[in-house]
């Protein structure tokens, strides 16, 4: 059995100090190190490696005799590195094939560099390479490469909404055609009903000829009998009735010879023309699909036409005051009608009022939660409602703040909420207020009036409709990333996020829409209005084939073609 050769401690040097057993040290002991650790970096006897070896989360590291560690190496050494390898994820990835410029395991070497001449163990080539390895580069690099990733994540998701809206519209289209061809179907349905009305009011009408004749006789003949049963004995009037009788039974005789010579039945028959069910059966599609590459354009919106709806039902006792809209999955809208302490329900397709629900006080902003549920701030009640969307709207839960609340977006189970004038709070769904935003990064107040929130899908984004001061946009610290305040847009109101990740924002003395992009920068001003009325609130349908828009105390809303 091997034992623990102990060190003479009056010649200790600092090169032997190191070399010892670290266990044994740590207990006061200075037993010499035959074992080398190069990732925990130190030396064990025997006895000790052994304990080592023991421990199952040291169990993966490379231990090594003392003789195989080069004089000096491993004072110096630096420690292994823990990465694991992505192949065999029970070796950490410590080796280098300076040939392929390649780090890997030592089993990835083994299999995929066995060949090579040139592999060595990290630490060791670190230590015998003068050369300074940095990361500066590298994440720089990967910075670049990360940013371009994001913007290419941006054309996917607009990607993504380019094909939701050519499907509505082919789905559209392929309706539109259906429809065509019913209405043909129909009219060939109507002529084939005529040709049989026809033909029967023909035979019918011969049929009441026939009836008419056969009466006629058999009243003549039914006269005849009557009067020959009622002849007295006068001669002549006797010799008149015979003779009126034969000529009576002569009449009808001669037409019951002709009815028996016809001997037909008069019948119809109608044959469907198969060609067209043949036609039909042989159709997979009612059209032909082709695909089609072109060139990638920005996703700018394009305002094709309008309709107005209006939006007053018969309880509003004042001019609809619309501060916010928001469109569901389903295409259905949620208007906020701040005058009349309403939100409404339009329909997905002809925008009438399908249902709306009165709150105790006017609604400000309204979000959707989920496929069913939305929420709304009540300003006057310092409240946020959330009301249920299935069958009659109802409110199934409300969250009160300690100040009159206005702007709300919801993301990633958070509640973004703004008072009207200082600041932005974060609260969960059950109402614990998280963090308040009100001040940029010197410290000055970021807000002045603000109208309306937005929040991206992973929160990483807020957007704030601030009467003055525009549009400012904030990361999900609440530091400002950009603001966008100049004579285009005018008392901004509301900020929209579009589905493709495009921000609409509208301005009410401006009259206008501004598009911006998901980072806050102006693409364009995609509608102008009239003088008339200044524009409040926007939304888009999921598809975006439309937008929906409100105006200044108005009783319609306007839906445009996109």
């Amino acid at each position: 059995m091997a034992t623990c050769r102990q060190i003479d401690t009056d010649i200790l040097s600092d090169e032997i100090f190191d070399a010892l057993c670290s266990i044994c040290r740590n207990k006061g002991k200075y037993t010499e190190g035959e074992k080398f650790c190069v990732d925990c970096h130190d030396y064990f006897c025997r006895a000790c490696v052994q304990v080592h070896n023991d421990v199952p989360v040291l169990g993966n590291h490379k231990v090594l005799d003392k003789s195989q560690v080069k004089s000096g190496i491993s004072k110096g050494l630096p420690r292994a590195p823990t990465e694991r390898c992505d192949r065999h994820s029970h070796k950490h990835i410590d080796m280098y094939c300076q040939s392929h410029d390649n780090v890997g395991c030592s089993t990835c070497m083994a299999v995929d560099h066995r060949l090579c001449k040139d592999t060595f163990y990290i630490p060791e080539f670190i230590q015998n390479n003068t050369c300074q390895v940095t990361s500066v580069g590298i994440q720089t690099k990967l910075k670049e490469i990360a940013k371009t990733l994001v913007q290419q994540a941006e054309i996917f998701k607009q990607d993504k909404q380019r094909l939701l809206k050519r499907k509505a519209e082919l789905l559209s289209d392929i309706r539109k055609f259906r429809q065509e061809i019913n209405d043909h179907l129909d009219k060939l349905e109507k002529s084939s009903i005529d040709v049989i009305e026809d033909k029967i009011k023909c035979l019918e009408d011969k049929i009441e000829d026939g009836l008419k004749q056969l009466e006629s006789n058999m009243s003549r003949v039914t006269s005849a009998i009557d009067k020959l049963a009622s002849t007295n004995t006068n001669q002549a009037e006797v010799f008149v009735s015979v003779k009126m009788g034969e000529d009576a039974a002569n009449v009808a005789n001669t037409y019951m010879e002709h009815v028996k010579m016809e001997n037909t039945v008069e019948d119809i028959e109608y044959q469907p023309d198969r060609a067209i069910l043949t036609q039909l059966e042989h159709k997979k599609t009612m059209g032909t699909l082709t695909e089609k590459h072109s060139k990638r354009t920005d996703n700018l919106f394009q305002i094709k036409g309008n309709q107005s709806h209006n939006i007053k039902v018969m309880s509003d006792k004042s001019n609809c005051y619309i501060t916010s809209a928001c469109c569901m999955e389903d295409g259905t809208i949620i208007l906020a009608d701040y005058n009349n302490y309403k939100l409404k329900r339009l329909h997905s397709y002809n925008y009438t009022v399908t249902d709306y629900y009165d709150l105790p006080g006017g609604p400000w902003q309204v979000c959707m939660i989920n496929n069913t549920q939305v929420a709304v701030t009540v300003p006057s009640q310092k409240s946020v409602h959330f009301i249920s969307l299935e069958r009659k709207m109802k409110t199934t839960n409300k969250i009160n703040t300690d100040f009159l609340c206005f702007g709300l977006a919801y993301s990633n189970n958070n509640l973004y909420i703004s008072d009207l004038r200082t600041s932005v709070y974060v609260y969960t769904l059950s109402g614990l207020k998280i963090t308040q935003i009100s001040k940029d990064q010197s410290g000055h107040r970021m807000f002045s009036d603000i109208r309306s929130l937005a929040v991206s899908k992973d929160a990483t984004r807020i957007y704030v409709a601030d009467h003055g001061n525009g549009l400012i946009v904030l990361d999900i610290n609440g530091q400002v990333i950009t603001s966008f305040n100049d004579e285009q847009l005018k008392k901004a109101f509301c900020c929209y996020l579009t589905e493709a990740g495009n921000v609409l924002v509208s301005g009410v003395d401006s009259n206008n829409i501004l598009q911006f992009t998901s980072g806050g920068k102006l693409i364009r001003e995609i509608l102008k209005a009239d003088l008339k009325f200044g524009i409040l609130s926007v939304c888009c349908n999921q598809q975006m084939t439309k937008m929906c828009m409100s105006r200044w105390q108005c009783d319609n809303i306007e839906v445009y073609d996109i």
